[in-house]
């Protein structure tokens, strides 16, 4: 299976930021020990490749640093060169992972789902939409008869994803995130399920496997992106549910056999993940890597 790092680019942030960017090369060394995982170097996305999900002018803006001191604020990076090209390979990493799934059946990013990122406007550590450029380099790459469904399971409504895809209807949106978390203000989704405070795992996964249920029967994809965050963790700080590790494995498990039933590509993303402590964040992840290799056994 192959996995598509981009911890090499991570960037340097101010003292006391709340992004946990040491996760990446944490989660990338507990990777590289697993037999059966080709790590693989995240490639940049090109100029082309991010103009399918985004607006001319902005790319130019984060080309050329002419971000204000507000878009910046919203983003949560201050720019930088090297913020610019990690934003490419993240969004590469992604692209790449789903042309990887089309012959292997399953391929991950270790970062990614970047999907708080409009069209003309970053938000929430989100510069590139990486699963809306991956949707539509499929579709413009490989074939433009691809239908896709991107299920986003983090915690976090993926706002970005449903604004930029919403009068798309060759790509399916599911977000199955915190009612009451960020963002407040929420986007329409072709299917949202929004979760109370405090919700464990017999309603997490219940929800998941009604959703599943109906994306089966209003969409039919050839091929899917699944955002695994860590965030519904119960050890996470900032989302607000109660969803116990084995919750989570059940989840993975859950989206990767639906796949795995319809023979479908899988491309997974991390997404987010802001434990208490960081390395339950980053086991989090890890189980998922390893669910997704015994299920790539199976394709």
């Amino acid at each position: 299976m192959k996995a598509f790092y981009t911890d090499h680019f991570v960037l340097p942030l101010p003292s006391g930021h709340r992004f946990p960017m040491e996760k990446y090369s944490k989660l990338r060394n507990l990777v590289g020990a697993l037999d059966g995982i080709e790590l693989v170097e995240a490639p940049a996305a090109s100029d082309t490749q991010i103009l399918y999900a985004h607006d001319p002018q902005y790319l130019i803006n984060i080309i050329q640093g002419n971000l204000s001191p507000k878009e910046q604020r919203e983003i949560g990076f201050p720019w930088s060169e090297r913020m610019v090209e990690r934003s490419r390979r993240s969004a590469g990493a992604t692209v790449a992972a789903c042309k990887a799934a089309m012959s292997e059946g399953i391929a991950v990013n270790l970062a990614g789902g970047t999907h708080h990122a409009y069209r003309d406007m970053g938000s929430g550590f989100c510069v590139f939409n990486d699963s809306a450029i991956a949707a539509r380099a499929l579709q413009k790459e490989v074939s433009s008869k691809l239908k896709i469904a991107i299920i986003d399971l983090d915690v976090h409504q993926g706002n970005g994803t449903a604004s930029i895809l919403q009068q798309d209807s060759s790509i399916f949106t599911l977000s199955i995130h915190g009612e009451n978390n960020f963002p407040f203000q929420k986007e329409v989704s072709d299917l949202d399920f929004g979760l109370a405070d405090e919700c464990e795992d017999q309603t997490y996964l219940k929800a998941l496997e009604n959703c599943l249920d109906q994306l089966d029967r209003r969409f039919r994809p050839d091929s899917l992106i699944f955002l695994a965050g860590a965030d519904p963790h119960e050890g996470d700080r900032l989302g607000r549910l109660k969803i116990s590790s084995a919750g989570m494995r059940l989840r993975d498990e859950t989206v990767l056999q639906y796949a795995l039933n319809r023979n479908l590509p899988i491309a997974l993303s991390m997404a987010g993940g802001y434990g208490k402590e960081i390395e339950s964040t980053v086991q989090i992840h890890f189980q998922t890597i390893k669910t997704a290799l015994e299920f790539q056994n199976k394709y």
